[in-house]
């Protein structure tokens, strides 16, 4: 770490009942273009002023992130958009009323005031309005749009845990605010308005099917379960990169639960020499293997999902058997975050 980085982090536990009091030092810290870990509904965030390039270089700082992924701008309420597109469609403006504020990320054509170092040197601009009480109160009390990614060391899993931010962040970045546990545990869909046509860019708790209810055809881009083509651009976070990986080796043993059982037995005893692990989402029961539960339904898995990765490697874990077989529409959010943590090394049966 730069001798520059080396901070003494702050971990302050904050309610929406008390947050009035605690907010000022973070509100500061914001304002004068600092960083601050927040709590959103989907994963814990490090925010920055989105109009500042100080702030926005100091995020891909203590992340290690490369400059050219794109960050997320957080708004507080709708009417807050217009400060960072140049024109709001119908189209934004009916997803808006549906899914804001909630885990629904619209990509636009950015107005010229958005550096291009936030949005990764596109023309576009990705904005959401989270749900969760504490960061839009974040961003409305310091009258700022708010750029902010996962507030992890880029590449590992996202943080549903203020403790994930700390060890993760602890020396990197001045504030943390510890808002409880992250209620969705996946990041936020992300969809494109600024093409032809409608286009899913990373799937979440906002569904596809949810998507076409509002508007119709919704494509669905080739890298949401593929990896990114040779000097392809990230259009959205999550698109370019290896991504949610912790430092076991993570395999997807995808398909029909008793042949996924069957095969993971394989791979335990051909794996005999190092400690495995088994994130199963089943009753399977494993010799010779640590296992975590990620629940019995998606949405259950994808809560859980990243704070069991970080897990695995708190326990030592070597490699990761993810078992999974998609059960309802959060499916598509499981494959690719499942996906992108395993380097799409994915055992299908």
């Amino acid at each position: 770490i730069k001798e520059e980085l080396i901070l003494n982090t702050e971990l302050v536990k904050i309610t929406t009942e008390d947050c009035d009091e605690k907010f000022n030092k973070a509100v500061e810290l914001l304002q004068n273009e600092e960083v601050v870990g927040m709590p959103t509904e989907t994963v814990y965030g490090l925010a920055g002023n989105a109009f500042s390039p100080l702030a926005v270089s100091r995020i891909f700082e203590a992340k290690g992130r490369p400059t050219d992924n794109p960050l997320i701008v957080h708004i507080s309420e709708f009417s807050e958009i217009y400060n960072l597109v140049k024109t709001v469609p119908e189209t934004a403006k009916k997803l808006a009323e549906k899914f804001w504020p909630g885990p629904l990320t619209i990509i636009l054509p950015k107005a010229d005031k958005v550096p291009f170092c936030t949005t990764g040197n596109l023309d576009t601009v990705a904005v959401r309005c989270p749900s969760h009480e504490i960061a839009r109160k974040l961003i409305k009390l310091s009258g700022l749009p708010l750029a902010a990614p996962s507030a992890n060391l880029s590449g590992k899993p996202s943080p549903t845990k203020a403790k994930h931010v700390f060890e993760d962040l602890n020396g990197r970045i001045p504030f943390i605010i510890d808002g409880g546990d992250c209620k969705e545990g996946v990041e936020s869909t992300v969809i494109t308005l600024a093409g032809e046509k409608p286009r899913l860019l990373r799937p979440g708790n906002v569904t596809l099917k949810e998507l076409t209810e509002v508007l119709g055809e919704v494509e669905v881009d080739d890298a949401v379960l593929n990896p990114l083509k040779n000097n392809e651009t990230a259009a959205s976070p999550g698109m370019k990169y290896k991504h949610y990986s912790p430092d076991a080796e993570v395999f997807v043993v995808e398909g029909d639960m008793k042949a996924v059982k069957k095969k993971t037995d394989e791979l335990l005893k051909e794996n005999g020499d190092k400690v495995c692990g088994v994130l199963t989402m089943s009753e399977n029961a494993y010799d010779s293997a640590i296992i975590l539960s990620g629940g019995t339904t998606n949405k259950q898995y994808a809560k859980l999902l990243f704070s069991n990765l970080r897990e695995f490697d708190r326990l030592g874990v070597e490699v990761v058997f993810a078992e999974f077989e998609s059960r309802d529409g959060y499916g598509l959010a499981i494959r690719n975050r499942l996906y992108k943590a395993a380097a799409h090394k994915v055992i299908k049966v």
